[in-house]
């Protein structure tokens, strides 16, 4: 398969060949002819290079000068093709010399012809000022449609953006120290493990047998990857651990989970099980200072008579095994249950209701009263609660249910068959 590389070139042989290194690497990888290099060319030069990467090995099929800021800044710059057009506000240059595109000929306004004024697609018509001017104007509250977007950013975009930058360091480390025969098998592993290792293989004999070429022999080549594949995880595991470590507390703490429990699916080193040691210590750190911060919350909403709040914060843990301490518990508890009272309104005690049971306090709640004129639905909503809540069963006067089941996440099956959580 044909890639595009970066490398350097290390040294010219007495043959005139030169060897060569991937861009960042320790030591040379192979050679290439002269033919293919630039006149001119010193040692120490980068490049970027077509390669051939398969079981055999790299091959290096052509070399073009590497590219420059001044070259990148031309392949960013989009060139306009078209008809010259000259506006009130902005005067637009098109690229002379070239035949207009066929979307240029015909444009929305109709097949053959330029788009006329009279076309209400048309950017800059009378129809898109109208609803540009609608779509700045306020509403009832005064805040127009760009002040009514939602400033917040999904919580799944922030974690994407605060994941930490890759790092290859290891990885290009552990390469340089193997064998050019062993190099395009650490690859696959690198790509997908020993799977991609047995798909190459697969792909290679295919393409062999079409050009009636023989075959190579699997066994071998699994062996040594299952030899390489301790190597070649460890050395990813350490990509990720560093990066991680580096970024500190910008690091969502799901991705330092993560990458705690993968250490121990590696063959850890000396530096390995510092770092495991260093990220298990910041994970504790930083968990720590979050069931803290959670159980200030909670004492700070029950010290102010803020019960709701209070039972609210309680719902959401920083952590699964996150819990409550006995004193704070029976303060919340009790707390809840002097806030329903008969006195309560009906729709502020349903609320409460609400959060009771899914709080982690409801089976000690003992609620004082029922509101002095409930409806139907409370009533119904307490007999359904009862079973969460046991002091409702004793306040309306029926046995105490058995409590609800836990919650089941639903499974489905995909249209592959497997099983869906």
């Amino acid at each position: 398969m044909s890639h595009r590389i970066e490398i350097e070139l290390t040294s010219r042989t007495e043959d005139g060949s030169w060897t060569w290194r991937a861009a960042g690497a320790r030591q040379p990888r192979g050679t290439v002819s002269a033919a293919l290099v630039p006149e001119g060319t010193l040692v120490g030069a980068v490049l970027r290079a077509e390669v051939d990467i398969s079981l055999d090995g790299t091959t290096v099929t052509g070399l073009v000068p590497a590219r420059t800021k001044a070259d990148q800044r031309s392949a960013d710059r989009i060139e306009v093709v078209g008809t010259p057009h000259r506006g009130s506000d902005v005067n637009v240059r098109l690229a002379p010399g070239k035949k207009p595109r066929r979307e240029d000929r015909g444009g929305r306004g109709g097949r053959g012809r330029p788009a006329g004024p009279g076309d209400g697609d048309r950017a800059g018509s009378p129809r898109d000022a109208r609803l540009s001017r609608e779509a700045r104007r306020p509403d009832s509250s005064g805040a127009s449609d760009r002040q009514r977007r939602p400033a917040s950013r999904p919580a799944r975009e922030r974690d994407r953006q605060r994941r930490p930058g890759t790092s290859t360091a290891y990885r290009n480390e552990a390469l340089a120290g193997l064998r050019p025969e062993e190099l395009p098998v650490a690859e696959q592993l690198l790509r997908g493990g020993i799977p991609a290792v047995r798909q190459a293989i697969d792909e290679q004999n295919a393409r062999a047998r079409a050009d009636h070429r023989p075959e190579v022999t699997p066994a071998p080549l699994l062996s040594m990857a299952e030899r390489l594949l301790p190597i070649v995880n460890l050395a990813a595991w350490k990509d990720r651990a560093v990066a991680a470590r580096n970024a500190g507390k910008e690091v969502p703490l799901r991705e330092v989970r993560s990458i705690v429990a993968a250490a121990s699916t590696v063959s850890l080193d000396k530096e390995a099980t510092e770092l495991t040691a260093a990220l298990r210590t910041s994970l504790d750190e930083r968990v720590t200072a979050l069931r803290e911060r959670w159980v200030s919350r909670i004492s700070s909403a029950l010290d102010e008579g803020r019960v709701s709040e209070a039972l609210r914060t309680s719902l959401k843990p920083p952590e699964p095994a996150a819990r409550l301490s006995a004193e704070l518990a029976l303060e919340l508890s009790v707390a809840a249950g002097r806030a329903m009272t008969a006195e309560t309104p009906p729709e502020e005690w349903l609320a409460l209701l609400e959060l009771v049971v899914e709080s982690p306090v409801r089976r000690t709640v003992k609620p004082l009263g029922l509101p002095s004129t409930p409806d139907e639905a409370l009533l119904t909503a307490a007999r359904r609660a009862s079973g969460s809540v046991p002091e409702l069963a004793r306040l309306l006067g029926i046995p105490v249910p058995p409590p609800p089941r836990p919650r089941r996440a639903v499974t489905a099956r995909s249209p592959a068959g497997r099983r869906v959580r």
